[in-house]
């Protein structure tokens, strides 16, 4: 039987805004109810790599703790871009776009993913790593992207599936849906798991 058959009794609450995570569970055959509350994406500056991530994940789950019931699972998740032992996450504005894709351009980065699956008893966080590795990109490459694309709700400045990924990705070690915002693999596999042994 399918997970989207045996998950019913379930009610799964994706707590993000983002039309590409939404589109992912539409993809699965997964109902989700949208619940967005705001939270404050700061982080204890010790943290590093895929520490930041499942930090954020977490945080995001804390506003929606009193509110869940029994057969709910809540997930939330975050992106982030690891570039030269930083993190780079939503750019502010055109210049900090313009930055951001000027240093990953003839680099080598890590996208890095977490996602916090939490019920009333308990929560469960993974987290997914792919590597990405982009050509040399030439400065009015770079300007087009940002003011055709306005990549400002994407961490790194930069969406694979867009134009930018499309002519200046050389290549990826890890999943490629991990790199537009959600390893899909790894969660349809801990959704099937609570199915199986619930959390």
């Amino acid at each position: 039987m399918l997970l989207n058959q045996r998950i019913k009794d379930y009610n799964i609450i994706l707590a993000s805004g983002s039309p590409r995570r939404q589109q992912f569970f539409k993809d699965l055959g997964l109902d989700v109810e949208i619940r967005l509350k705001n939270v404050v994406e700061e982080y204890p500056p010790r943290l590093y790599k895929f520490e930041i991530s499942d930090y954020l994940a977490q945080i995001k789950a804390l506003p929606h703790k009193e509110d869940l019931k029994d057969k709910d699972i809540l997930i939330t998740s975050d992106t982030i871009v690891w570039h030269k032992k930083q993190a780079l996450g939503k750019p502010g504005d055109r210049a900090e776009a313009l930055e951001m894709l000027k240093s990953l351009s003839g680099n080598s980065h890590e996208v890095i993913t977490s996602v916090c699956f939490t019920t009333t008893r308990l929560e469960k966080t993974i987290n997914h790593t792919t590597k990405v590795y982009f050509k040399q990109l030439k400065d009015e490459e770079i300007e087009y992207y940002v003011d055709l694309y306005k990549p400002y709700d994407k961490a790194g400045a930069y969406g694979i599936q867009e134009w930018i990924g499309q002519m200046g990705i050389e290549r990826i070690e890890g999943s490629f849906y991990n790199v537009v915002g959600l390893p899909v693999f790894e969660v349809y596999k801990t959704l099937e798991d609570f199915v199986n042994s619930p959390l």
